[in-house]
């Protein structure tokens, strides 16, 4: 397999915008690696549709208000934030640079950003709190052993990881056709750091005419009881990505889950599914307006932001985007990235006449139905 190109060490000219190192990433990652990252799982109807979601999103401006005032601030789960773009979870981030995660922990640092660091990165946990500013948040998949869920848990409460996400939607994982077409495989450089040291768990032998799924993958996969015990066991906010239907999402505020990430895995899960931002408005109706919602999938300009606040988030996630800026310039790109996004929802709200998130709403978005 081909090796990337080298990340720059000063910003490349021709980046005019947060989206454009999408394609500028295509430039310094080996084609397989490209496939990788940007594929979707099945057919890649998922990741077509989240971003044709935001684009069938109409922005309804008002004119002269004074936003002279303006800023990004707001505060989620209890804590100030100074804008509401967050780094999502990205695994092997090793994939695009070879300091992965603690380039894009210290991209989050110098801008302020609120960044999630995934069990499956290719850089320890606490070799990238090192690098990361405050606002650092744990990403936990759950173990085959509540032994191994348990010390990740307490090893992220260790180096101060101040809010704790648990992925539930991604108990299977597919390969990605597109990478398979690619010919990529995991290089061996390429490994889940934070799990290097855990023995490995003994396999799952099947009988004849059992399912390699339901009586193999899945006879591992965490359940309700297995969530309720995690809440037990911290003291850390814990948000739950991966939430699509309004019935999980009431059933997890019950049980006391602090808040919600709705998201589709970025099209990497179950393909067929809607896209985040559709499903976004019938979760905030379930849930209430004051309960804390984030949303990945498909975020990849200042605008997208806007119309996600407007839908009823409260932040998002930006996962494929931090990669491919990764790719391109190492914490410089990120850090890049991070600020067009924000300019760019800054002119967005100032042109719609929006001088804080608050003034955002769905009365912001324009339906053929309905009458000024």
């Amino acid at each position: 397999m081909q090796e990337n190109r080298p990340a720059l060490t000063s910003l490349p000219a021709d980046i005019r915008c947060a989206q454009d190192y999408v394609w500028a990433a295509e430039h310094f990652l080996s084609p397989e690696r490209h496939a990788y990252i940007a594929g979707g799982c099945g057919r890649e109807v998922t990741l077509a549709a989240n971003h044709a979601a935001f684009d069938a999103v109409r922005l309804w401006p008002r004119l002269l208000r004074d936003v002279r005032h303006g800023h990004l601030a707001r505060t989620l789960l209890g804590r100030p934030l100074q804008h509401p773009i967050l780094l999502a979870p990205v695994a092997y981030q090793t994939l695009a640079h070879a300091r992965g995660e603690i380039e894009v922990a210290r991209a989050a640092a110098a801008t302020d950003s609120g960044f999630v660091l995934s069990t499956l990165a290719g850089c320890s946990l606490e070799a990238v709190a090192e690098q990361a500013g405050e606002e650092r948040w744990f990403q936990l998949y759950f173990q085959e052993t509540r032994e191994i869920t348990l010390d990740l848990l307490r090893r992220a409460e260790a180096a101060a990881y101040k809010v704790l996400v648990v992925t539930l939607d991604s108990a299977i994982k597919l390969p990605s056709p597109r990478a398979q077409r690619a010919g990529f495989r995991m290089p061996d450089d390429v490994q889940a750091a934070n799990l290097a040291h855990y023995p490995p768990v003994a396999p799952i032998t099947l009988e004849r005419g059992q399912s390699r799924i339901f009586q193999g993958v899945m006879q591992r996969a965490p359940g309700w009881d297995d969530l309720a015990w995690l809440l037990q066991q911290t003291d850390l906010p814990v948000v739950v990505k991966g939430v699509l239907h309004p019935a999980d999402a009431t059933r997890l505020q019950s049980l006391g889950v602090a808040g919600l990430i709705v998201s589709n895995h970025g099209g990497r899960g179950l393909d067929g599914v809607p896209a985040s931002l559709d499903v976004l408005p019938c979760i905030r109706q379930a849930v209430g307006a004051n309960y804390p919602l984030l949303l990945d999938s498909g975020i990849q300009a200042g605008s997208d932001v806007f119309k996600a606040l407007a839908l009823g988030a409260d932040a998002v996630l930006v996962g494929r985007l931090q990669t491919y800026a990764l790719a391109v310039a190492g914490a410089l790109g990120v850090a890049h990235m991070l600020r067009l996004l924000r300019e760019e929802l800054e002119a967005c709200m100032a042109q719609a006449g929006c001088a804080t998130l608050a003034d955002i709403s769905s009365a912001m978005i324009f339906k053929a139905t309905q009458e000024d």
